[in-house]
């Protein structure tokens, strides 16, 4: 308490006369210095109050910083080598300010950054940057640059300090101003590294860009920090400069190497908040064709992307379905992700203008698969492949084949062939629902007997069987009720067929 109150006497000595103003050195030593944590919060706090208010007072040297050397040169005022020196403390505050935001304490963190965009705030307000001509930008993009690095250090996790920082992003200046200043940092950062990824420094990045709210259109731009007299006339106010600035910046950060897990994060919210905003959503194909590469869910999520792009941007991409085909192994059935990747296979597969041979071609695999598959992932694949033969009435030959092949020795399916159009599925026949007819579970027998009949034309609702478990199978089945089981064909009239006074005849004591 008695520290608070001998700063809060230093910043009025200050402000009140500048024959006080070598007295900020306390305020800068005690900020600069290992100090307790309560001593550097009140330190930040004082600070925060004395350049603040020569900010708004104006008492802070305008334009390029000379030297404080070359400040004691006499074609300056005694007026403008005070603010000279005291731009030249201010400068050393942020410094320590900006060093500071990587402090082991977070409320520390905390004070950093929101005395830093106190400052960004006041210097938008009352620029340090010369006016040359009528076109120049006034905002403090240099000092936002400061506080953008601070939440992406290189070695530690800062999501909570990002966190606290998003509110900052709904201004649309700051927005744009923190995408150029991440695409910067990017650049600077990862060109080191030689294609090495940083995993925090990665992450910290994806935690400050994955919740960019972009508008969508120009007239949803109306929250700015502060604006300039010419602001019409600045790109920062024009949404196609916006997008250009946010495309810029993923492509930057994806050109790179990520860690494992950040592809996944990705890819989940590329066609929501990255796609729609970009100006040429293609240029994502790069990063798409190598996250498929990867494999498993990420492969999946990243046909996704390519469908998207094909069918809402018009990209040519004649491989997306054989690399679809190629995803369908026997761990499909018993992925964790199993739900997301039939969901998406569904969506991929519901155009009725597929060729015949493809859409065969993946009803063949999918029933050769499903014979080593559990019973609860053959609850779902039994309505999804009736589906397919909905949408495509010419593939009912597999059904309808009296003369087809009975099992896999006779089949003239090839299995191991990885272009569909040479499969030879159409040639084939589902001897492998057939078989599960006979399945050991009796749902499973029930549902593969539907074929046997003739498809309604209405399309069976399978987002209920996705999310299916053994469990919630097994608990099904326990809870049935059942009554009046039959055990013989002929009710027991004796021991051994006999009736019971014969043997109570034979076996009398009397």
């Amino acid at each position: 308490m008695a520290r608070s109150a001998a700063l809060a006497a230093c910043v009025e000595a200050v402000l009140g006369s500048r024959s006080n103003a070598n007295r900020v050195f306390e305020l800068l030593e005690l900020l600069a210095g290992q100090e307790e944590e309560e001593d550097i919060l009140c330190a930040g706090r004082a600070c925060s109050r004395l350049f603040g208010a020569l900010l708004e007072r104006r008492e802070l040297f305008v334009g390029p910083l000379p030297a404080e050397e070359a400040s004691l040169a006499d074609n300056y005022s005694a007026e403008d080598k005070y603010k000279i020196w005291m731009r030249h403390r201010y400068k050393e505050c942020v410094d320590c300010l900006a060093e500071l935001m990587g402090h082991e304490a977070f409320q520390v963190k905390e004070l950093s950054l929101c005395t830093l965009m106190k400052f960004v705030e006041l210097e938008a307000r009352y620029p340090l940057i010369r006016v040359e001509w009528k076109g120049s930008l006034t905002f403090p993009r240099d000092l936002l640059k400061v506080v953008v690095d601070g939440l992406l250090p290189l070695n530690e996790d800062a999501s909570l300090l990002i966190s606290r920082f998003q509110e900052y992003m709904e201004y649309d200046d700051i927005r744009y101003f923190v995408i150029r200043a991440v695409t910067e940092s990017i650049g600077q950062v990862m060109q080191k590294t030689k294609e090495r990824p940083l995993p925090f420094y990665q992450q910290n990045v994806f935690s400050l860009i994955s919740p960019i709210n972009m508008p969508s259109k120009e007239s949803d731009m109306v929250k700015f920090l502060v604006k300039q007299d010419n602001w019409e006339e600045l790109k920062v106010s024009k949404l196609q400069a916006h997008k250009q600035a946010f495309e810029k910046m993923w492509l930057s950060f994806l050109k790179h190497k990520l860690p494992a897990g950040l592809y996944k994060k990705v890819l989940v919210i590329l066609h929501d908040s990255i796609l729609p905003y970009m100006n040429e959503p293609t240029l994502m194909i790069d990063f798409l064709t190598l996250a498929y590469g990867i494999g498993g869910a990420i492969s999946l999520l990243a046909l996704n992307g390519l469908f998207i792009l094909i069918h809402q941007h018009n990209l040519e991409y004649p491989d997306f379905y054989k690399k679809l085909y190629s995803l369908l192994d026997p761990s499909v059935y018993h992925v964790k992700y199993r739900a997301r990747f039939f969901h998406l296979l569904d969506l991929f597969l519901s155009s009725s203008h597929l060729p015949a041979y493809l859409v065969a071609a993946f009803i063949k695999r999918l029933s050769r698969l499903a014979l080593t598959a559990p019973p609860e992932a053959l609850l779902m694949v039994v309505p999804f492949i009736c589906n397919l033969f909905r949408r495509h009435p010419s593939c009912k030959v597999l059904v309808h084949r009296p003369n087809g092949p009975e099992d896999i020795s006779e089949d003239p399916y090839i299995m191991e062939e990885e272009e569909p159009s040479k499969s030879r599925a159409l040639e084939s026949s589902l001897w492998e629902i057939k078989t599960l007819q006979s399945h050991y579970h009796p749902e499973v027998a029930k549902a593969a007997a539907i074929l046997n009949q003739s498809l309604s034309e209405i399309e069976d609702d399978i987002s209920g069987l996705l999310e299916l478990s053994a469990y919630e199978l097994f608990d099904k089945e326990v809870k049935k009720k059942v009554t009046d089981v039959p055990l013989e064909f002929e009710q027991v009239r004796g021991l051994f067929g006999k009736k019971n006074d014969v043997f109570a005849e034979h076996f009398s004591l009397d």
